[in-house]
């Protein structure tokens, strides 16, 4: 059966997720210079998007071979970076966590339905 949906869905989420994590780690780096108290926070939620982000992409490449696994891979990088940096990971997470839940929920297609489809 072919996972190019899921794929798409994580690649995608993967490449929005770099984007708002370096958004993040430019606010924070920002705040540090101005002398803002959270602004090392700020930073560092915005590193740990951004390795989340990395994991989504790993579970999207993956997603074709071991659906399963890529998927749940996906579904901890959409709630984690959701936790990280909020709102600068709302569209990735939502994307991440709809490719990662069709990744563990969709079944495959036994030989006997692949013939009659």
């Amino acid at each position: 059966m072919s996972r190019t949906t899921e794929f798409v869905l994580g690649l995608i989420g993967g490449i929005f997720g770099f984007i708002g994590a370096i958004l993040a780690i430019a606010i924070g780096a920002v705040g540090s210079a101005f002398g803002a108290d959270s602004g090392d926070t700020i930073n560092g939620l915005g590193w740990g998007a951004f390795i989340l982000s990395i994991v989504g992409v790993v579970g999207s490449a993956i997603v074709k071979s071991k659906p399963k696994v890529g998927g749940i891979l996906m579904l901890i990088a959409a709630v984690g970076g959701v936790i990280c940096i909020s709102y600068f990971y709302l569209v990735p997470g939502i994307l991440l966590f709809i490719g990662g839940l069709m990744g563990v929920i969709r079944k495959e297609k036994t030989a006997n339905e692949e013939k009659s489809a």
